[in-house]
C-alpha cells in the first residue's frame, strides 16, 4: 500500500499573533496505523519540507503513547522535516491520501488547487481520500465528476461547531468546518459528546471529527484499501 499523507504549511492563527500548524496526534497516530500496517508513506505539504506543528499540540496535556513513540523515531521526524512539495504529487502514484487536521488547513489546504485536483483524481480513479478534525474542510472545494463538491450527498464529519466554540476560536478562524460541510450539501453527523472519538465511511470518503478520530479514522481508510 502506497499512502500519500498531506500536511499544512500554514502556521499563524489569523491576526492574533499566535502560531497554529498541524496537530501533532492527528500525524502521528495514523503514520503509526499505517506504518505498522506496512504502507509506504509519501508526505507532503504545499511549501515542501518542515511542516509546522501547532505549539499547542505539544504540551503535556496533548501528549499521548504515539506522540512519545515520535519523538523518539529520528526516521519519522527526519521524514516530516523533508515533507514533499504538494504541486509534485500524483494520484496515480498512491492508492490512497490522507490529510491530518491542526487549524492550519483551514488557511491553506482548503483554497489549494493542488490539493483540490489531487482530490478528484483520487475519487475518480476510485482511490479513497481521509481527513480527520479540521481537515474535512479542504474536501468542501474539491469537485468530482458532477462539478459539484464531492461532499454533496455523502455522511461526512469533522471539527463541531461546538467544539470550535470551546477552545475559543470560532471567531478567529476563516470557516467552521460544520458548518461548510453542510453548506456544500454534506449531511454532518457528529458523536453525542464534543471531543469524543467520532469518524465514517462513506464511499471512498472518511472523515473524523476531531483528535481522539485520528487513529479510527485511519484503520478506516485501511479497511477501504484491504476489505
Amino acid at each position: 500500500m502506497k499512502i500519500l499523507m498531506v500536511l499544512t504549511s500554514h502556521d499563524r492563527m489569523g491576526d492574533t499573533g499566535n502560531a497554529t500548524g498541524f496537530w501533532l496526534e492527528e500525524f502521528v497516530a495514523p503514520y503509526y496505523v499505517f506504518k505498522d500496517a506496512g504502507a509506504e508513506l509519501t508526505l507532503a505539504s504545499p511549501k515542501g519540507g518542515q511542516p509546522p506543528i501547532d505549539p499547542t499540540s505539544t504540551q503535556p496535556d496533548a501528549l499521548t503513547e504515539e506522540t512519545r513513540r515520535f519523538e523518539a523515531d529520528s526516521e519519522a521526524k527526519a521524514q516530516l522535516a523533508n515533507t514533499r512539495k504538494l504541486a509534485e504529487m500524483r494520484a496515480d502514484d498512491y492508492d490512497a491520501v490522507f490529510y491530518p487536521g491542526g487549524h492550519g488547513p483551514l488557511w491553506d489546504l482548503t483554497q489549494d488547487r493542488h490539493s483540490q485536483q489531487l482530490i478528484h483524481d483520487f475519487l475518480v480513479a476510485r482511490k479513497p481520500v481521509a481527513a480527520v478534525c479540521h481537515a474535512p474542510a479542504v474536501l468542501v472545494h474539491a469537485q468530482g465528476r458532477d462539478g459539484q463538491s464531492v461532499v454533496k450527498g455523502h455522511r461526512v464529519t469533522g471539527f463541531s461547531n461546538s467544539e470550535e466554540d470551546a477552545v475559543g476560536l470560532t471567531d478567529v478562524v476563516p470557516l467552521l468546518v460544520e458548518d461548510a460541510l453542510k453548506e456544500k450539501g454534506g449531511h454532518y453527523e457528529r458523536a453525542d459528546a464534543d471531543f469524543d472519538a467520532f469518524q465514517l465511511r462513506d464511499g471512498l470518503l472518511i472523515t473524523g471529527q476531531n483528535p481522539a478520530s485520528s487513529a479510527p479514522t485511519a484503520k478506516l481508510l485501511l479497511d477501504a484499501l484491504t476489505g
